[in-house]
């Protein structure tokens, strides 16, 4: 299908959908890397009752994606076959308070989530202020920094899976491993519920200055960047290995290994995805050859390479 056909046959088939739905969207400048093709239809639910309706009614045989805030993520060059699903405003993007639990929109960045925790007094979700996803991304890889992970602090989930069906996860439904989450790929994770615990509001804040000034002086957060590129392996660091296998500052077209921090790959201006990526194997190769260890990205990579990169 053609955009035009696909997001033609959309609007014909659900003429009540309330949120955004747009052919051919450009998807390079929703992702920190600023690189990728386009998505073939890019969909921009008003709220869950909105996402459940298009999921309901979509073919199962056309795929659906779902972005983030583009943080870690790279969005290869021949763009996004089928529906990428971009969540945000007002419904996926609260926070609300009760107690000791905050209920968070999966749009919702994880810094936010840190600051509201610590304006409420809440403590043990101040390692969030080190990670520049979103709770929907931090749901899906079990994200952590600086001694957290969010299956430490998480209570329960909800979402939306493919057949337009709400469901609730608890924390062993979630099968949170590191870095990894069990729960079905086809479900869009639409809210969250954390547990925090009470605390005095200036040491919390004083703990994400610490996390803050950790991370700038580490990482090369100033640059066009996608985060962690490899998942550290048992035992090891994956910049240790990678420092050693001598990658650091290696380059492939517009594509470098961070010399701050060779965990990191950077777009020093013109990379395609397609060097990123291929720079980001090329690290993996040289890795495996010098130490023996398989090295696992962190970093998501979805789309279709341009046809001819493949």
């Amino acid at each position: 299908m053609t955009s035009n056909v696909l997001h033609d046959t959309l609007r014909a088939a659900v003429p009540a959908l309330r949120g955004r739905l747009v052919a051919g969207a450009s998807l390079a400048d929703l992702t920190w890397f600023r690189v990728g093709g386009p998505a073939e239809v890019l969909f921009t639910p008003a709220d869950e009752e909105d996402l459940a309706v298009l999921l309901a009614a979509l073919d199962p045989e056309v795929p659906v994606t779902v972005i983030g805030l583009g943080s870690n993520l790279i969005v290869r060059d021949g763009g996004i076959p089928g529906v990428t699903v971009r969540l945000g405003g007002k419904a996926f993007g609260s926070v609300e308070i009760d107690g000791t639990r905050l209920r968070a929109g999966t749009a919702v960045p994880d810094m936010r989530l840190a600051k509201a925790a610590a304006e409420a007094s809440l403590d043990g979700l101040a390692f969030y202020r080190g990670i520049p996803g979103s709770v929907g991304g931090a749901l899906r890889m079990n994200a952590g920094a600086h001694g957290g992970e969010t299956t430490d602090v998480f209570v329960e989930a909800w979402g939306i899976d493919r057949r337009g069906n709400r469901r609730r996860f608890d924390h062993a439904e979630m099968g949170f491993s590191y870095r990894h989450c069990g729960a079905p790929d086809d479900v869009i994770f639409t809210s969250a519920l954390f547990e925090g615990r009470p605390g005095g509001r200036q040491a919390i804040e004083a703990e994400m200055e610490r996390v803050t000034a950790a991370r700038e002086a580490a990482q090369p957060i100033r640059e066009r960047t996608g985060g962690s590129t490899f998942a550290n392996p048992e035992g090891g660091k994956a910049w240790q290995l990678i420092d050693a296998a001598g990658c650091r500052g290696l380059t492939r077209g517009g594509a470098q290994v961070s010399e701050m921090h060779c965990n990191f790959l950077i777009n020093r201006g013109g990379a395609t995805a397609a060097d990123i990526e291929g720079l980001g194997e090329e690290v993996r190769r040289r890795v495996r050859e010098t130490s023996g260890v398989e090295l696992r990205w962190e970093i998501k990579r979805i789309g279709v390479p341009m046809p001819a990169a493949a």
